[in-house]
Parts: C-alpha cells; sequence; structure tokens
C-alpha cells in the first residue's frame, strides 16, 4: 500500500469535497459531527466492564471512547511526525500536509468511534444477538439468503459501526453522519463480509461490514487505498495501516483502566494494582524513574497514586506502540503483518501479559461483572424474541399482539420494503442502538414487570 493513497477527504452520502475556505479540515469535522451525534452520546450509558450506574465512578463506553480518542491522537500525532520525517522524498504535497498536520485528527476521530456500534450491555448484548439467530436457525433461515443469514448468526459490533456511521435512516441525510473515507477505513479491524470470515487470520478472525454496506465499503477501501486479500473468493481487504493504531489506543486503554476502575470498586486491593502498574512502567523503561519514584513519594491518596501510574503506564504504552509500529511498517504496508502491537509489546515485557491475565481471572470473572453480562443477555435475547418473530410475518398473518409490539419500533428503523433483510436489520438497529437502562426498561413493561404510564 501506497503511503500516498491511504487517505481521501471525500465522505459518505456527498459528493464534493469541504470547502478550502472552512477552518477547519475534514478530519477535523469528522471529531465534531461523532461528539455531537445522537449514536456517540447514547455511549453515556452503554457498560463498558462493571455495571452501571454506581456511587463509585467507572468508566462507560462514551468515557472511554474519549480516552482511547486521546491515545490515538497522540499515536497520530508520533507517527505522521515520523513518516515526515523519514519518507519525505517519497511522498507529494498533500501526503506532507497530511502526514504532518491531519492524521492526529483522523486517528483521534476513528478512536471515538470505534465502539459507536455495540449494542447494550457490551459482548454480552452481542453474544444475544448472535445466540438468538444461531439457536432458531432452522426457524429462521428460510427467510434470508446465505449471506444475509451470515450476518445475523455472526454479529459483529464493528461491522455495525460501519452501519451506524453511513447508515440512511428514515427521515435523515444521506450517508449517516458523513464522514471521510479515512476515518471510516481506520475502524475496520476485520474489512471482509461475513461469509469470509476465518478465526486463524487476523484481519478475518471476524466481519468489518453487513451486505447491506458493501457498496460503500467498496468505495472507502477503493479511495483509501485498501488491498483486495486474493487469498479468498469472498469480498475481503487485507487491513489498512492506520486500523493498527487505532486498536492498540483500544488495547492499551482496555487493559490500564479496568485495573483502575477495579481498584476504585475494590475488586482488588490497591497493592496489587500499584505493583502491577509498577512493574509496567518498570518493564517498559520509557520513563525517567528517577523522577517518577520522587514524584509518586509525594502522593498519599491512595486513588491519586493509581491515577498516577495509570498516566505513566499509558504513556509508556504508547510510546512503545510507536515503537513497534515503524519496526514493522513495512510488512504492515504490504499487509502481511498479523500480530497486534499491543501482542508485540507484551511479548517484550512480561508485566504486560501479567496484566492481561490478572485481569482476565480477577476482573473480567468477577461476580459484578458476570452478573450484568447475565442479565443484559437475557434481556437482549428477550427483546430480539419479542420484534423478530412479528416483522417477518406477512401483515395479514400477524395477530393483535403481533402488530402492537411492532406499534413499539420507532418509524425511523421501519423498512418500507418487504425485504425480510431489511426489515431485521431495522429492529436489530432499533435494539442495538438502546442503552443499557432503555433496553432494560423496555424489557420490564413488555413482561409486565413494570406497569404504567411514562413520566
Amino acid at each position: 500500500m501506497d503511503l500516498n493513497n491511504l487517505y481521501s477527504a471525500k465522505r459518505t452520502g456527498v459528493d464534493h469535497l469541504d470547502k478550502a475556505t472552512d477552518p477547519r479540515s475534514g478530519y477535523q469535522k469528522d471529531y465534531d459531527r461523532i461528539i455531537f451525534s445522537s449514536a456517540f452520546r447514547r455511549l453515556q450509558n452503554k457498560t463498558q466492564v462493571f455495571p452501571l450506574p454506581g456511587s463509585v465512578f467507572v468508566h462507560n463506553r462514551l468515557t472511554h471512547s474519549l480516552e482511547v480518542s486521546s491515545v490515538g491522537r497522540s499515536l497520530g500525532h508520533l507517527i505522521g511526525k515520523y513518516i515526515f520525517d523519514e519518507y519525505l522524498d517519497s511522498l507529494n504535497d498533500e501526503s506532507k500536509r497530511f502526514y504532518r498536520n491531519h492524521l492526529k485528527n483522523v486517528l483521534a476521530s476513528a478512536c471515538l468511534c470505534h465502539d459507536i456500534g455495540n449494542p447494550a450491555f457490551g459482548h454480552s448484548g452481542e453474544d444475544a444477538i448472535v445466540s438468538f439467530f444461531v439457536k432458531n436457525e432452522e426457524e429462521l433461515k428460510k427467510h434470508f439468503t446465505k449471506s444475509q443469514f451470515e450476518d445475523f448468526k455472526n454479529f459483529e459490533g464493528n461491522a455495525n459501526s460501519i452501519r451506524v456511521l453511513t447508515q440512511m435512516q428514515n427521515g435523515k441525510p444521506l450517508g449517516g453522519i458523513r464522514l471521510t473515507y479515512s476515518t471510516l477505513a481506520a475502524i475496520a479491524k476485520y474489512p471482509c463480509e461475513s461469509s469470509a470470515r476465518n478465526k486463524k487470520i487476523t484481519h478475518r478472525k471476524k466481519f468489518g461490514f453487513l451486505e447491506s454496506e458493501k457498496e460503500i465499503f467498496e468505495e472507502i477501501a477503493k479511495y483509501t487505498g485498501m488491498e483486495r486479500d486474493a487469498s479468498v473468493k469472498e469480498i475481503s481487504y487485507l487491513r489498512h495501516p492506520f486500523v493498527w493504531l487505532v486498536e492498540a489506543a483500544d488495547d492499551i486503554c482496555y487493559n490500564i483502566i479496568d485495573l483502575e476502575d477495579a481498584q476504585r470498586l475494590r475488586i482488588i486491593e490497591t497493592s496489587y494494582c500499584e505493583n502491577l502498574l509498577d512493574n509496567l512502567i518498570r518493564c517498559l523503561g520509557i520513563e525517567d524513574i528517577q523522577d517518577y519514584e520522587e514524584t509518586l513519594k509525594t502522593i498519599s491518596d491512595r486513588n491519586e497514586r493509581i491515577s498516577y501510574l495509570r498516566a505513566k503506564s499509558i504513556n509508556s504504552l504508547i510510546f512503545k506502540a510507536f515503537d513497534f509500529y515503524i519496526d514493522n511498517l513495512s510488512s504492515i504496508l504490504k499487509g502481511d503483518h498479523e500480530k497486534a502491537l499491543f501482542d508485540l509489546i507484551a511479548e517484550d515485557c512480561d508485566a504486560v501479559q501479567e496484566i492481561v491475565d490478572f485481569s482476565f481471572e480477577n476482573i473480567y470473572n468477577d461476580r459484578s461483572v458476570v452478573e450484568i453480562e447475565n442479565a443484559g443477555y437475557n434481556v437482549m435475547y428477550e427483546l430480539l424474541e419479542h420484534f423478530i418473530y412479528p416483522i417477518l410475518k406477512k401483515e395479514e398473518d400477524q395477530s393483535k399482539s403481533d402488530e402492537k409490539a411492532l406499534k413499539l419500533i420507532p418509524k425511523q428503523y421501519a423498512s418500507h420494503t418487504d425485504n425480510n433483510y431489511n426489515k431485521v436489520l431495522g429492529v436489530i438497529d432499533y435494539l442495538s442502538g438502546m442503552t443499557d437502562l432503555y433496553a432494560t426498561e423496555l424489557y420490564r413493561k413488555i413482561k409486565g414487570i413494570e406497569i404504567g404510564l411514562r413520566n
């Protein structure tokens, strides 16, 4: 892949580029559009790991996305400067401006919306959608083509992000949020259709776009220099080089910040958390250890000590991710790189893997986390059952209860065709866009657990 062809200011839904007189670049506009979108705001009440809400502040999907965006911007600044300095002679004038000034904005925007397609209750919400279609496959698959049903029984938040950001819902503008192709390419961790999935191959471990967004994704790939994966007949591309940086920013944030949240909730002891982060900082070897130790001695508050260690850990991981990215830039541009930057760091520093293992055993399997996962799964599964079966029936076959169920779906999600795929996508758009609170309240009402007029 050519560094001169990896970006495009072209947007979904419009044929013209942004006016040159606008003081903001197109990539800065992306960031602003995401921030002000309703899909982004809804992330404030979507589970990251721990139950919401509570008396102790923990991260939700929105605060996580903001922090990932901050890390992505830092990586973009470092990588952009490196490419500008090292590849100056091979860059055209537009590329020089892009890498020097705009790559950081593309990565900040991509990181900001990397989770925007995740349903309520995080991965358990995803699991519920997948399980519903897998468990009812024999009854449901007759309504769809093979490739359409693959989308549903392998539902994936990453693929849904492309849909959320580009789709035109009823009464809304063509092209969705109308982001640049550069930002959209940077969030496609698995740039293939569902039928091309292969768990043994990094860029096809999951899938990155639904059949409904196939054409727009192919156009995004065309304008951002993505190369087709010649090893498979289905539509599949090699990862865009910017994706590795968005993925690294996400990996850095959740591995460190989930640890901080667990300490604040007293799921793990402060001393354990301190030791894990201290070992990490020393292992990575980026910080001035003398200055680091002297500053730490001045902080007595336990939460502030962890906050300081968290900040130093993230800073060190940013610079390590930068090092591994430039070390592997040649293979990344060729499209044959396979290992996540965070995994490379973990191989180089035992303290990183120690945090990953500790978190899996002591945080992600904590009872409070498992309870919300179970609850979220059941809520989403029951809502799917309530809406999917009625919407697949012909109008003349619908019972009164079916009709009443469908009246609950907002008009913006309604399909005006008899296409079952589009009908079900509308239901999934509605359900996956819900916050944890909204989904729970709707579940309680349709199950008769809570009855009464809305305030």
